[in-house]
């Protein structure tokens, strides 16, 4: 297990340098550059040439790559262009938001799809099964800003049951120990804080799941279909292995292999692409930071995101790799 960690853990590196020389040379090709975008498009040509002198954009290219190369690496990712802060330090600032969101989203995808997957498969051609594929297929054609759009209508505004907006009302926030709203009001004793928190975060993250919770449903389903009718599920039930045990231990853990995947992705796709949720509910996550810089041309912010998502889509491929290995033995890679 150690080894498939620390060979995973090396993989990091020849991807992320990469990375960065895509995102290098993706800068280094913007039209007016990044000089156009800190000065405007009424910049004249004087001032240009004297922001690339300042920011050393008239050096050689293989010397401008060795100082970006550098400033990553001390997390020193720039200045944003719209705020005047470190892009690091808000990072810092609205990571937390995102992550909560990201976090119950795939925990309500997974609640409620792989039991759902699982017993559309059980029950092939019933109406729990016509129901599950039906209404997973409803879920993926749905926008995730048409459902947010929807759902804070209705539960937001004419029902009032949940906040249509932030994360947290004012006067209530929690003392900020983490960042994360629900763990500092735990963590301080402010329970009200704490449940405001997540009363702010239930439309944002089921809107958020709605994708994931579709595509998890229909490959528990298609997988668990798949495995039982094995020869080991055959021969398990021959044998007269209570029904539990042949279900959980040779029918859904065997079947868990591709869910596991998709779950990984999923997650990475929900901690970098939470745009237009955080955008409906002004959640103030990097998502709706990220909708910001790109209608500002924030430079900075974009290639910090870029390499930020990378590195978590690298890590969350780890997990994967590492859960492969504890439901199933057989596919450790040493």
């Amino acid at each position: 297990m150690l080894r498939l960690v620390v060979r995973r853990l090396l993989q990091l590196i020849p991807t992320l340098l990469g990375l960065s020389v895509l995102l290098f040379l993706w800068l280094d090709r913007l039209p007016g550059g990044p000089a156009s975008a800190i000065l405007g498009e009424k910049a004249t040509e004087a001032e240009v040439t004297r922001i690339n002198r300042a920011l050393g954009l008239d050096q050689p290219v293989y010397v401008q790559y060795w100082r970006f190369l550098k400033r990553i690496a001390e997390l020193d990712l720039g200045t944003s262009t719209q705020t005047g802060q470190p892009v690091w330090d808000e990072f810092v600032l609205r990571f937390p938001a995102t992550v909560e969101l990201a976090l119950l989203g795939i925990l309500i995808a997974v609640a409620v799809g792989i039991p759902l997957g699982y017993l559309a498969a059980r029950h092939r051609g019933g109406w729990l099964d016509v129901t599950a594929v039906s209404g997973s297929l409803v879920g993926i054609c749905i926008p995730v800003f048409f459902l947010a759009l929807i759902l804070k209508q209705i539960f937001a505004v004419q029902l009032g049951i949940f906040p249509s907006y932030g994360r947290q009302e004012t006067g209530l926030d929690a003392t900020s120990v983490t960042g994360f709203a629900v763990l500092d009001g735990v963590l301080t004793g402010e329970l009200d804080a704490a449940w405001d928190a997540i009363m702010h975060l239930i439309l944002p993250s089921v809107a958020l799941a709605s994708i994931p919770l579709a595509v998890i449903v229909r490959m528990t389903r298609a997988s668990v279909l798949e495995v039982q009718d094995e020869d080991y599920v055959r021969t398990a039930e021959a044998k007269g292995l209570k029904r539990s045990v042949v279900r959980g231990r040779h029918v859904l853990r065997n079947a868990m292999l591709p869910v596991v995947t998709a779950v990984g992705l999923l997650t990475g796709s929900l901690l970098s692409g939470a745009v237009l949720t955080e955008s409906v509910f002004a959640f103030g996550g990097i998502g709706s930071f990220l909708r910001q810089a790109i209608d500002g041309r924030d430079y900075p912010v974009l290639v910090g995101f870029i390499m930020f998502i990378a590195l978590v889509y690298v890590l969350i491929n780890l997990l994967v790799d590492v859960a492969y290995s504890l439901i199933d033995p057989r596919v450790r890679v040493y």
